[in-house]
């Protein structure tokens, strides 16, 4: 950031509730646009200018695709004509993609990305920004085994009666492919993974929480480190009044009759498919058995032959001559 230059990103402790999902191909496409330019222009730091392609479901947005948006010469200003060309070309291969947001080069937003985010505005209501920061030559302070990439949703500061235009930083709820990416393809199965990250979210959940029983135990105990913040206590009584009473005896009996009805239902499941595997293994013995018992035709008319044979029918039939 220079010198002088208000900041246009607020603090972190504003956080987005945008859920955020990237896949791997906007990065890949990201990272040869920066490769490619840099070998064009022979410099470090090339100026990158791209369009994000996903889709918005409310707060969800899921980034599947990118192209490369062209600027005018010597200007910062989007060539709208081939952009929308570009735009259209993609809408006809993939019918489900929309414009979410544009891509850039850099080590955190400026008033420069301000000024370019009002020209995506006209394609977008709050256009995303996803910036690479190449720690090779900006030197960013990237946490080891993620990938320097961050993304930004734009939004309104009203400070002394005037509004101005800002950023918050949006963090990934969901990389998809990219954790392996980034460890350097580390083998592991997908059950393997999830477990993972179910534990890194109550593991982060646990330390949470123990940050605010030691706030709690603090003020109770009179600490100075801990001044009682009135509104932040009546917050937590809130949220702990909020959980579900699992104690209670309405609850447990509740919680039984539902574990009951599951159980039944899944014995009686159970129980269908044991009498119908039992039907068909009856079924099958039945005619296996039937069959060797069948008589032939040819023996059946021999038998009778013999019958006739011992009751003397051709006996009688001299006599009777």
């Amino acid at each position: 950031m220079e010198s002088g230059e208000q900041s246009v990103v607020l603090p972190s402790s504003t956080l987005s509730s945008l859920s955020l999902s990237l896949h791997p191909l906007p990065i890949l496409n990201i990272s040869e646009h920066l490769t490619r330019r840099r070998l064009q222009t022979s410099t470090s730091l090339p100026f990158v200018l791209g369009a994000l392609l996903g889709t918005q479901n409310g707060r969800e947005v899921e980034i599947v695709n990118t192209f490369e948006v062209a600027v005018e010469p010597g200007d910062s200003k989007v060539d709208h004509g081939s952009f929308n060309v570009r735009k259209e070309q993609y809408k006809q291969v993939f019918p489900s993609l929309e414009f979410i947001g544009w891509y850039t080069v850099a080590s955190h937003p400026t008033s420069r990305h301000i000024a370019l985010h009002e020209q995506f505005s006209a394609y977008c209501s709050t256009p995303l920004l996803l910036i690479l920061q190449p720690t090779d030559t900006l030197g960013a302070n990237v946490t080891p085994g993620h990938l320097p990439l961050k993304a930004y949703e734009p939004t309104i500061e009203i400070r002394d009666r005037s509004s101005r235009s800002v950023y918050i930083e949006a963090p990934f709820t969901e990389r998809i492919a990219v954790d392996t990416t980034a460890r350097g393809g580390e083998g592991g199965t997908s059950l393997e993974s999830h477990l993972q990250t179910q534990r890194a979210a109550v593991k982060m959940l646990h330390d949470r929480i123990l940050v605010l029983v030691n706030y709690v135990k603090a003020v109770l105990s009179g600490m100075d480190s801990a001044p009682k913040d009135h509104a932040t206590i009546r917050s937590l009584a809130a949220l702990v009044a909020s959980l579900p009473a699992s104690d209670s005896q309405g609850f447990r009996e509740e919680f039984e009759t539902e574990y009951v009805d599951v159980q039944l239902t899944a014995y009686l499941s159970t129980l269908t498919k044991s009498t119908s595997i039992l039907n068909d293994i009856v079924d099958k013995h039945n005619i296996l058995h039937s069959s060797g018992k069948e008589e032939r035709p040819g023996n059946f008319l021999s038998s009778r032959r013999r019958g006739m044979h011992g009751r003397g029918f051709g006996s009688d039939w001299d006599r009777m001559h």
